[in-house]
């Protein structure tokens, strides 16, 4: 009876001690656990970092998608720009009224849109894992936003002011040299569109002919900037057909 006694209360006690060492085990895991687990993602720090790419693409293209070309005319009490002239909710068409101050503004408004989501991005995006993949992408989204924007059934303007904001956006000095671009040719020959169409083949190669020397070229944004070109040059169809035709009107002159 002793003896069973003896097993019996060694039994317990090897039972607990076991017992002592799984909770010891349990309470040091954390520590030793993978930095990321399943159910890390349900935590409310982890769901912004998963989400803030997808969320700053989708509110670069509602900011994109605010026409200032019609909203500046509409608070200006001027015309619909997409009722005169070439019918484009730009402000080289805005100018076509007469209104330099509006054309000014809706140039202005129009680069902005785009300048200000890439440099809050570049600015603050690295405490939220924003990286070159996501101002490539919001870079993508504020410009398709002008060109297809969903306040407007999707009907839209060329883009161009817009893309010059951008590229403001990725790097200044990227944004000076397409700007110059543009100046330059409408200064001499006085055609908004064809001063478009160079300065949107050239910036990207202005981006990757200064790779090492001003910035480190991201492959994403390079993708970006080449199909802004290619957009800009699909938008510029017509103006294209009229340039060879000697039918497109020049800047400030009314068509």
């Amino acid at each position: 009876m002793a003896d069973a006694a003896v097993i019996c209360w060694r039994s317990i006690r090897n039972s607990a001690s076991a017992r002592s060492a799984h909770n010891r085990w349990i309470a040091r895991k954390p520590f030793n656990a993978p930095r990321f687990l399943p159910g890390d993602f349900l935590e409310p720090s982890a769901i912004p970092q998963i989400f803030a790419p997808i969320l700053a693409a989708l509110f670069a293209y509602l900011i994109g998608s605010l026409s200032f070309a019609v909203i500046v005319s509409r608070l200006m009490n001027l015309n619909d720009p997409r009722s005169y002239g070439s019918g484009n909710p730009g402000a080289t068409n805005v100018l076509r009224s007469g209104n330099k101050i509006a054309a000014a503004l809706t140039l202005l408004l129009d680069g902005l849109k785009a300048y200000v989501p890439l440099w809050c991005v570049q600015t603050y995006g690295a405490a939220w894992g924003l990286d070159g993949g996501t101002v490539a992408a919001v870079a993508l989204a504020v410009f398709l936003g002008h060109v297809f924007p969903v306040f407007f059934r999707f009907k839209g303007g060329k883009g161009v002011a817009t893309a010059i904001g951008a590229s403001f956006g990725i790097h200044p000095v990227l944004g000076v040299a397409t700007g110059l671009t543009w100046l330059t040719i409408a200064y001499f020959f006085r055609y908004s569109s064809l001063a478009a169409l160079v300065a949107a083949v050239f910036t990207p190669v202005y981006y990757q002919l200064c790779d090492g020397v001003v910035w480190r070229s991201e492959p994403g944004v390079a993708l970006a900037l080449s199909l802004m070109a290619v957009l800009l040059l699909w938008r510029h169809a017509a103006n294209i057909r009229r340039l060879v035709r000697g039918t497109e009107p020049r800047i400030g002159q009314k068509s």
